[in-house]
């Protein structure tokens, strides 16, 4: 088990990841090491009503997949691996997380309490699955097309139903989503345009389009009972890739990110010019970092997902200290 040494590094954000992250085993080896994560697991099944350090480490993988249990499955491990991290006693610049990841962001940043962003985040998925029938959405990602394009293709492809980008995640990544057949058919214009590749993805919903502004309503009424703080380090939102500071400005981001696209590369490229040349990735999987490097090849990129990650970690900002 790692050794926590307490250091203070420059230049450091912070980023959470989202759907699509999400793996059976995740976090295992981490509350392994660290037994003190077992109370962060148990508090947030009392709070979601079922074992989620069960569905984390044993799956199966097609409940965890489902949107309900993959948002607050994600937004505990991310948590559990935010605790292991604190005691190197680092402050970041910025704080961000991709999609669901914005709730672990903002419990990062002190915005609002563990136990909440829990309970917010399975009213959050139970919304998004209920917003779409079963089995009549897709989510894909296009390779090798411009933002122009994507957008283009969209719009030709609505004529069959809704379709839209829902994230634009790095130069030539673009996530589109929405109805099923407007998405394939928004895929074969790709295709006829230069797409690279296109790649369904294991996220069960269509979220960030116009799909989820019936979620995104359901939901405003639940933001409205969390007691929301200040912030305690900037957020760099989804909807408008800008830093978000005030109690009173959470609130309305979150309702607006549900239907928007996620601008995960300006938000990026917003960090960087607050300072920010060295991202650390906390919770499962490292497809931010791969996300960040195609934006910012020139920045430093590292994870927190298990011990050995950690320790990896450690090492690196100490040499940095």
């Amino acid at each position: 088990m790692t050794t926590l040494q307490p250091t203070r590094s420059s230049g450091i954000g912070l980023v959470f990841p989202g759907q699509g992250s999400q793996s059976v085993g995740m976090g295992r080896a981490l509350a392994e090491a660290y037994p003190n994560l077992r109370s962060l697991y148990e508090e947030a099944s009392s709070v979601l009503g079922y074992d989620i350090a069960g569905l984390c480490f044993d799956g199966p993988a097609a409940q965890l997949n489902l949107t309900e249990y993959t948002q607050p499955a994600l937004l505990v491990s991310s948590i559990a691996a935010l605790r292991v991290f604190e005691p190197l006693d680092i402050t970041p610049i910025a704080v961000a997380g991709h999609s669901l990841g914005e709730y672990s962001a903002l419990v990062a940043a002190q915005g609002m309490t563990y136990p909440e962003a829990v309970a917010i985040v399975q009213k959050r998925g139970r919304y998004m699955a209920e917003a779409v029938p079963s089995g009549t959405g897709l989510v894909a990602a296009l390779l090798g097309l411009t933002e122009d394009v994507v957008k283009e293709v969209c719009r030709d492809a609505s004529a069959v139903g809704v379709v839209a980008a829902a994230n634009f995640n790095s130069p030539g990544q673009i996530v589109i989503a929405g109805e099923k057949a407007a998405v394939e058919r928004a895929i074969e214009l790709a295709k006829a345009k230069g797409c690279k590749k296109a790649i369904a993805l294991p996220v069960s919903v269509p979220v960030h389009t116009p799909l989820m502004q019936k979620a995104a309503d359901r939901l405003a009424g639940d933001l409205t009972a969390i007691t929301w703080s200040d912030l305690k380090i900037p957020l760099i939102n989804n909807a408008e890739a800008r830093a978000i500071t005030k109690a009173s400005d959470i609130q309305a981001s979150l309702v607006r990110q549900l239907p928007s696209s996620v601008l995960w590369e300006d938000s990026v490229k917003a960090m960087a010019s607050m300072g920010v040349t060295t991202f650390v990735e906390v919770g499962p999987g490292t497809v931010l970092s791969g996300l960040i490097k195609r934006i910012l090849p020139e920045a430093a990129t590292m994870s927190v997902n298990d011990p050995k990650s950690l320790e990896a970690t450690v090492k690196t900002l100490n040499v940095y200290r």
